[in-house]
């Protein structure tokens, strides 16, 4: 072989080469990395975080620790990367739902108020930074689900009325005469699930706990305000987190098998509203649970999950593969928040590690 030849046969070794370390079935895209970022007025856990209108974040309510419950709110500006607070709510409570409504104001209802659920609900404007009492939920919910549907109202499912009682009842939150009324019941009794609006305008409503760990999963149509069941979840778990990814398939990931401290789930699992089945992904490459109720889906389809671990992940549907994050928080966070912000990146803030003491420091996702 001449030396000519022979040194473009090496060149297209080189390029092919180059190629295939560089192919996305085999390097995934970038992951990004985590940074800390300036500290919240207050420890939080338990709170809500909802990217308003104008690319603030309100942050609402939480704990410092256990029975320590807040009133206050506060305000994260972007552009600044700094926290300033706003008007209080008239109840402290923790676990309780936030909603941005279509017309920028945001819902606040339900939640932990000392050993039981709340039926209080309040409307904070971003425009008076003030909270308003508005009409009450239709039963007292600890920790129930929320989701803003097509036509701007809010499904509520689920819940506790107060510790080791269940409900299996929804209501809608119906935003132009802001009142609350109750729709049909759920199949089954749950806490601690998820609810994730699919592409179709339903609401999948999945695992959580009422007595037991929840392998069950059911659909609401808000057509016909029924629920209807659907294929059960690979493994019962709760404190899970979900996603509804680009292609209209919902990741579930993470979670526990028990109530508390035990049974801290690495599993993940994928469920297609085509076929109502739940399908095994690879696993998280850290078992965590008390995650926020939805993971964030990023702007490359990617889905970032972060909380009950010192490393955040990364979901890569294009493998099917999780891959961590650089950067890590000093403890595990649980009951973090986790917001994407308008310029994509991610913000998250609080939580707490096993000592049960919030923290007030927040750290910043960047793609």
């Amino acid at each position: 072989m001449s030396r000519s030849r022979l040194l473009f046969f090496l060149w297209m070794i080189t390029i092919a080469t180059v190629a295939m370390a560089f192919h996305p079935a085999t390097m995934p895209m970038r992951v990004g990395s985590i940074a800390p970022a300036a500290s919240m007025l207050e420890p939080r856990s338990g709170h809500s975080a909802t990217l308003l209108p104008d690319g603030k974040v309100l942050i609402v309510g939480g704990m410092r620790r256990n029975q320590d419950f807040y009133k206050s709110a506060e305000l994260y500006d972007p552009a600044t990367g700094r926290f300033t607070s706003t008007g209080e709510m008239h109840v402290r409570r923790v676990g309780h739902i936030a909603v941005l409504l279509q017309s920028g104001k945001v819902l606040i209802a339900g939640g932990w108020v000392g050993n039981g659920g709340t039926d209080t609900a309040e409307l904070y404007d971003p425009t008076t930074g003030k909270f308003a009492d508005i009409g009450k939920m239709t039963i007292h919910r600890g920790r129930p689900s929320a989701t803003l549907l097509a036509d701007g109202d809010v499904l509520i499912a689920g819940g506790e009325v107060r510790d080791n009682e269940s409900l299996a009842s929804a209501e809608i939150f119906h935003v132009k005469t802001l009142s609350f009324h109750s729709t049909a019941s759920m199949h089954h009794a749950r806490i601690a699930h998820t609810a994730t609006l699919l592409s179709d305008g339903r609401v999948l409503i999945a695992g959580g706990y009422a007595g037991d760990v929840s392998v069950t999963a059911e659909i609401y149509d808000p057509k016909t305000g029924t629920f209807t069941e659907t294929g059960n979840l690979s493994t019962p778990r709760c404190k899970h987190t979900a996603a509804l990814l680009s292609d209209g398939r919902v990741l579930i990931a993470g979670g526990s098998r028990g109530r508390d401290w035990n049974e801290n789930l690495k599993s993940a699992e994928i469920y297609d509203p085509k076929s109502g089945q739940f399908t095994p992904t690879s696993p998280l490459n850290n078992s965590r649970f008390k995650l926020p109720d939805e993971a964030v889906r990023l702007a490359s389809g990617q889905v970032l999950i972060a909380g009950g671990s010192q490393k955040a992940e990364v979901f890569d549907p294009a493998s099917g593969k999780f891959f961590v994050v650089p950067g890590e928080m000093p403890d595990a966070r649980h009951y973090m928040s986790e917001t994407r912000l308008s310029d994509g990146r991610v913000l998250l803030a609080g939580g707490y590690p096993n000592s049960d003491q919030a923290t007030a420091q927040t750290w910043l996702y960047v793609p």
